[in-house]
């Protein structure tokens, strides 16, 4: 091994975010099997004053089981070697070279930020909406807290079939009782509880057979308390590519269950609940109508053919039209550049060979941001464990970065004179309880802070990081 990672010259790893790809990252690093003397430090910065990514802001407010992963992330997070610095953005308060200058590896764990636009006239209308600003939103997202959305029509229409869609029409479909049980956003709360959307329409330009929900996600639409799931029996008598393939070895267990359930979901008898949920399929829209806000949406029918080994879906000559006043287009997140860093405008991702950043030396890439957005949380554990083995591969052969300036008390007092409102792991965990205490008077997991100033007030409540 190379004279980095001892006790006295420690290897210095930056990770910049905070959600599961750069926890996991993070714990690969400080209990390193393969490298069982290894002495790493490791800093981690986010742009918000609050850790976790996608698992606080992402996951679905009546999903508690799966926010429970960032007890994991805590365990990691309480290693003596870790530091954690929210509030503190990569090209605002902190650049490229800073970070060079000071790290031998910087691991890049930023996610995808913005969503994929469908790229349809209309879609710009009020009333149209990215499904992740929506979940953003209900979540508490500080940068979403002050959108508004119109829930005074009584059908939304969802364009995609993956879990953020299923999300999106749980949402809505929700009884005021079970979103009270939940740490969703107050401003969500009541906006929600008082919706009138009484149908939720999610379209899928492919088959059943194609659909990316996962079983769980897929199944709990036919629980909801007070919405009936319709599926058209038509809509699940698969043609014969699609019967071919999930006949084949190559079909997986999850799209044979699927087609399994939606054949259940299309043989119920609707129990008269107060709002509907319709899955479609083989439907693609191509324009939202309206004149000042959305109105109706157009969307073409379609086939399915084969091209190049994979079953896509072509529009025909039919088309229809459905009144509504709402469109959440869930059709996939996109990556975005970081301030000094490569960047593909194809994939939206960091170009990378097994997570080293191409053409950089001591610079990796780990989840989204690596691999594009496919994946449920625990894809991240193998995906970090890859980029974590390559770069320590680098410190083996002695190809990481030459910092200038390694020293952490370097990098704190920097830290400190370009963000003085950085907010250290106890400012966190303070804002934690202030949270949780909050929840506890109201019989809530939690009632979140959803503003900065609000979290960085809370977060003073703090003793300093060490």
């Amino acid at each position: 091994m190379s004279e980095i990672g001892t006790s006295e010259r420690p290897l210095r790893v930056a990770i910049v975010g905070s959600g599961p790809s750069g926890f996991y990252a993070a714990g690969h690093l400080l209990k390193c099997k393969s490298h069982p003397d290894l002495c790493v430090q490791v800093d981690m910065f986010d742009r918000l004053p609050t850790p976790w990514g996608l698992v606080r802001g992402g996951v679905a407010p009546d999903h508690p089981n799966i926010k429970a992963v960032s007890r994991v992330y805590e365990k990691t997070a309480e290693h003596p070697e870790f530091r954690f610095y929210g509030n503190v953005e990569l090209g605002r308060d902190l650049s490229h070279e800073d970070l060079t200058d000071r790290y031998h590896a910087v691991i890049y764990a930023v996610g995808a930020q913005t969503d994929r636009r469908m790229g349809i006239p209309g879609e710009d209308l009020p009333g149209s909406w990215a499904a992740t600003e929506f979940v953003a939103w209900y979540n508490g997202h500080p940068d979403y807290r002050d959108l508004e959305f119109d829930l005074s029509s009584e059908r939304a229409i969802v364009v995609g079939n993956g879990n953020v869609a299923t999300d999106v029409a749980r949402m809505l479909a929700l009884t005021r009782e079970e979103l009270a049980q939940t740490d969703v956003a107050d401003h969500a709360l009541e906006v929600l509880a008082e919706s009138n959307v009484t149908e939720i329409v999610v379209l899928g330009r492919r088959g059943p057979a194609q659909a990316a929900f996962t079983n769980p996600e897929l199944l709990e639409l036919g629980e909801m308390t007070d919405a009936d799931v319709f599926v058209d029996p038509g809509d699940v008598e698969l043609d014969p590519l699609s019967k071919a393939f999930i006949e084949s070895e190559a079909a997986h267990t999850t799209a044979k269950k699927n087609v399994d359930i939606l054949t259940g979901y299309a043989a119920r008898e609707p129990l008269g609940k107060r709002r509907r949920i319709v899955l479609r399929f083989l439907v693609s829209p191509v324009e939202i109508l309206g004149s000042d806000r959305v109105e109706r949406i157009r969307f073409a029918h379609n086939e399915l053919v084969e091209a190049d080994g994979t079953i896509r879906a072509r529009a025909t000559d039919i088309t229809e039209e459905l009144d509504c006043g709402l469109v959440f287009r869930s059709i996939g997140y996109r990556g975005t550049q970081l301030p000094g860093v490569p960047f593909d405008e194809q994939t939206c991702t960091i170009p990378n060979d097994g997570g080293r950043v191409r053409d950089r030396t001591g610079e990796y890439a780990v989840g989204w941001i690596k691999r594009g957005p496919t994946g449920i949380i625990g894809t991240n554990k193998r995906d970090a464990q890859e980029t974590v083995d390559t770069l320590l591969e680098d410190l083996d052969a002695n190809r990481l970065g030459n910092p200038s300036d390694p020293d952490r008390d370097s990098l704190e007092a920097l830290v400190a004179e370009r963000q003085p409102d950085a907010v250290s792991y106890a400012g966190w965990q303070a804002v934690d309880r202030a949270e949780k205490e909050a929840g506890e008077r109201h019989g809530r997991p939690r009632v979140k802070l959803c503003s900065f100033e609000a979290l960085l007030e809370a977060a003073k409540d703090a003793t300093p990081a060490p």
